[in-house]
């Protein structure tokens, strides 16, 4: 009873103060009003309930009601799940081999990593993870989703699946997969010459130390003679702010803004700009983005975009654009909580309104692939594309990667383009 005997003493306090500054005393004694109902069910509960239930768990349900009627990001920690997200930043853990998000209350596949378990056993960008040990999985924070699918190296670990059908008519396909977890070893960068005047960096995501590992890539890459680049931010979930301002800033200078973000409070504004000199201000880029690009890749493109610093090709990204505040509480538990969202230099909102439908980051050439042509690109992928994996004898059977080539003809026809001299 301890719990709900401080949620009366807070709320009494309330009416204190209301009495003491009467202009805030009805918004205070509906607050109150409120608070009430909310110990009169732990009351309840409590004496009547068929078993008996510690007053925390109820605590902790209750704020984690609150904050699922929010939105899908922002989440209420446990203190377990918070020292977890806290020290969680190495980039190397026990675990299937997934990166997730959370989609209409559904865990959901972003991407799966290469030769990782998840990987081997056929799991798909858009399948969802309805279950795990047989637990549904609907509206379950996704820190709490992570902290199931992880565990030690060599342990099982079972989930279901649904994929959507080829027919969009029919009923999603599930499937029980039971997977061994290893120890998965997060890249983030991955780059190759896709021919001799054209560089490609794949952006896994925007975690670790992905901002020098992108910086080396460059380097790399214009040691052989790049010219010009793709940079592909399909699948990638996003990340870290900072790391998606600083790419950003290799490319554009002169104090250009990349991104801004506006709450409802005033201090929730800030912008991000560039500054200095920008190295590689003046390399030809394509951006290839799809539905999966999210969040920091949202924020790379559309600061490319805006700035008229490259074309963006491919599908609409997803439109993640919470900015989300790590609130530690009192009990070592912690509130994540959306404060803010992005906004592109335009003004654009990036976040994702499926009333309105708006949100997301329009390609300047929209290209379309089908889902079967979706898995073929993710299997064959690492088989023949990065260092040390290229197979020759492979290349003539791929599956072609239409974004990809399209991105290529635009950059080839620059070049032929700038090197015209009309009236000559």
């Amino acid at each position: 009873m301890k719990n709900a005997r401080k949620i009366i003493l807070v709320a009494l306090s309330a009416l204190i103060i209301g009495a003491v500054f009467p202009y805030v005393n009805y918004a205070l004694d509906q607050t109150y009003q409120q608070l009430k109902v909310i110990v009169d069910v732990m009351e309840l509960i409590k004496e009547s309930y068929v078993e008996e239930i510690d007053s925390q768990t109820l605590v902790y349900g209750a704020a984690k009601g609150m904050v699922a009627e929010l939105d899908d990001f922002s989440q209420f920690m446990e203190p377990d799940v918070y020292d977890r997200v806290k020290s969680d930043t190495e980039g190397e853990f026990g675990g299937i081999g997934i990166r997730v998000d959370t989609r209409e209350g559904w865990l959901t596949v972003v991407t799966p990593l290469p030769n990782t378990p998840a990987w081997k056993a056929g799991v798909m960008p858009g399948d969802k993870i309805i279950k795990i040990e047989g637990v549904t999985t609907k509206d379950l924070i996704i820190d709490d989703a992570v902290k199931k699918l992880r565990g030690k190296p060599g342990t099982k670990v079972k989930i279901t699946t649904a994929r959507e059908a080829d027919d969009k008519k029919a009923d999603w396909i599930t499937k029980d997969i039971e997977l061994t977890r290893e120890l998965i070893k997060a890249e983030n960068v991955k780059w190759h010459m896709l021919d001799s005047k054209t560089g490609y960096i794949k952006l896994v995501e925007f975690t670790g130390h992905v901002t020098e590992n992108f910086g080396k890539a460059m380097r790399e890459l214009k040691g052989k003679g790049m010219e010009a680049l793709v940079l592909d931010l399909r699948y990638n979930p996003g990340g870290l702010l900072s790391s998606a301002v600083d790419i950003s800033k290799l490319f554009m200078n002169n104090n250009k803004m990349i991104v801004y973000t506006k709450g409802r409070k005033p201090e929730n504004y800030q912008e991000f700009r560039a500054n200095g000199t920008a190295p590689y201000e003046m390399l030809p880029v394509v951006v290839l983005v799809n539905r999966y690009s999210a969040s920091a890749s949202e924020i790379v493109a559309g600061a490319m975009q805006d700035n008229k610093r490259a074309v963006i090709v491919g599908e609409r990204s997803f439109g993640k654009a919470s900015v989300q505040s790590m609130i530690p509480l009192s009990d070592k538990s912690a509130l994540r909580l959306t404060i803010a969202k992005y906004y592109t230099p335009s003004g654009k909102s990036i976040q994702h309104d499926a009333k309105n439908k708006t949100g997301g980051i329009t390609p300047d050439i929209e290209v379309k692939v089908s889902l079967e042509t979706e898995k073929k690109l993710i299997q064959q992928g690492e088989e023949i594309y990065f260092p040390g994996k290229e197979d020759k004898d492979k290349k003539k059977d791929l599956q072609s990667d239409e974004v990809l080539d399209r991105a290529v003809e635009l950059l080839k026809a620059r070049e032929v383009l700038g090197n015209l001299k009309p009236g000559k």
